[in-house]
């Protein structure tokens, strides 16, 4: 294994254009997933890496419809005895490209300036994938595979895979496997490896307040009905306390503590306050007191207002009471909260603090559970030495503030964990204009995926 492991690495140096090529060819297809008018597109991508899978040399590959958009599979296997089988998950969909303007080159043309690739996926999550195939090739390409690899890469993650579960629960024999490695996910900086271990879940709702049934001139009614805006504001800031510690009942319930070792873990991590402060632009940060800034973003729950809409907003003058106002509200939810019990504690207390003066609905759009994995598996060993083979250093372990739904998708239904193995920095403005891929990070991460592979056998 040590000379197959020699060979690859050697392969992947001497082919790193290659794979930066067959990358851009990959970044050309505008593939946004909440877009209809790129249903085409996102067939086509599809198709792509259907038909790169097989150039590979994959088995059983093949493009699965569901009620959105398809799920592209395929399969390798090793006649290695007692190999364990690796489910490799990842996304082909990325985000709309507004606000076209503030992109310095076209977000659908590949553009690389000094040590950087720019394009929209580049980083979320088309380079991840592309990644760990490069890494496979030059396995493949230099003797027998370590391990059984199933390769499970959908096109909703960016609308919040709506039918991912239902594909795996249809799946469940096809898919099963002893780990998935989860490429969605990043290090803290070029120099700072690092192992996300655990992700907060997603309870999503719309508040919406009703007052007078309908827009009342203010002056003629002002003082004798309930503003609808108002009492929007009145209930959101019943939520919190002057501290940042969420008031509903029973939010805290099943959230499971912190234990010192974990927290030493987390101190070892160089974001500090002066890290978020700089990464913000805030004034001053917010938040419980009682916990250090990076253990409020990965250990803690949140419930945050994401927009409030209501009244009269153009510009000029119009004086009226509103009928109507409404917020989006999203928890960020920890091992082990479940998104319908935070459904129903915030239910709970709009009954018990919402006034007679209104009406009020609230809407549950969409949950996700949190997942965590053991620091110390087997699986999450074989990634630190990897990291360790390539850095020189022993990375950190974190949590992310993020959600990612299929980690805990896969956790329920084929009850395995997932290992989040990516090499995104934190300066890759995902989601934003001028998305970026670090290249030499890059090409650091596909060596550690080589070395990952081998790990495990």
């Amino acid at each position: 294994m040590a000379v197959q492991r020699e060979a690859a690495l050697t392969y992947v140096r001497s082919h790193r254009e290659a794979f930066l090529d067959t990358l851009k060819t990959f970044l050309r297809f505008p593939s946004i997933s909440t877009s209809e008018q790129h249903r085409a597109d996102m067939e086509a991508t599809a198709r792509w890496l259907a038909d790169y899978l097989r150039s590979l040399g994959m088995a059983r590959v093949n493009i699965y419809p569901t009620d959105g958009h398809p799920v592209v599979y395929g399969e390798l296997t090793t006649d290695r005895a007692g190999a364990p089988t690796v489910l490799v998950y990842g996304h082909y969909d990325v985000q709309p490209p507004d606000p076209l303007d503030l992109w310095a080159s076209p977000p659908f043309e590949p553009t690389v300036r000094e040590d950087r690739l720019y394009a929209r996926g580049a980083a979320d999550m088309k380079g991840q994938i592309i990644g760990v195939l490069a890494a496979v090739e030059a396995l493949l390409r230099t003797g027998d595979l370590p391990v059984n690899l199933k390769f499970m890469f959908e096109g909703e993650e960016e609308i919040g895979s709506p039918h991912l579960a239902g594909f795996i629960a249809r799946h469940k024999e096809m898919l099963q496997c002893d780990v998935s490695l989860n490429a969605d996910a990043g290090i803290m900086g070029e120099d700072a490896p690092s192992i996300t271990y655990a992700l907060r879940g997603l309870a999503y709702f719309e508040l919406h307040v009703q007052g007078p049934a309908q827009d009342l001139h203010s002056g003629v009614y002002g003082g004798v009905v309930h503003n609808a805006a108002q009492a929007l504001a009145e209930l959101i800031a019943t939520m919190h306390d002057a501290e940042g510690h969420i008031t509903v009942d029973g939010f805290y319930d099943q959230v499971r503590p912190l234990d010192e070792e974990e927290r030493a873990a987390l101190r070892r991590l160089p974001m500090d306050e002066a890290f978020y402060l700089e990464h913000t632009g805030a004034p001053a940060l917010w938040g419980e007191p009682e916990y250090t800034p990076v253990e409020r973003v990965g250990a803690r729950p949140t419930l945050e207002i994401n927009g409030i809409i209501g009244g009269f907003t153009d510009p000029g003058v119009k004086t009226v009471i509103p009928s109507h106002a409404s917020a989006k509200i999203s928890c960020r939810l920890v091992p082990d909260q479940d998104p319908e019990t935070i459904y129903q504690c915030l239910r709970r207390h709009l009954e018990t603090h919402a006034p007679p003066t209104i009406r009020w609905e609230l809407k549950y759009i969409v949950g996700a559970k949190p997942a965590i994995i053991d620091r110390k598996s087997r699986w999450v060993r074989a990634l630190s030495q990897a990291m360790e083979s390539i850095w020189g250093k022993e990375p950190f372990y974190k949590r992310e503030g993020g959600t990612v739904p299929v980690v805990a998708q896969v956790k329920d239904i084929l009850g395995v964990d997932s290992v989040m193995a990516g090499f995104i920095l934190p300066d890759a403005d995902l989601h934003a204009p001028n998305e970026n891929l670090h290249l030499p990070t890059w090409y650091r991460g596909i060596e550690t995926y080589v070395h990952y592979l081998c790990n495990l056998a």
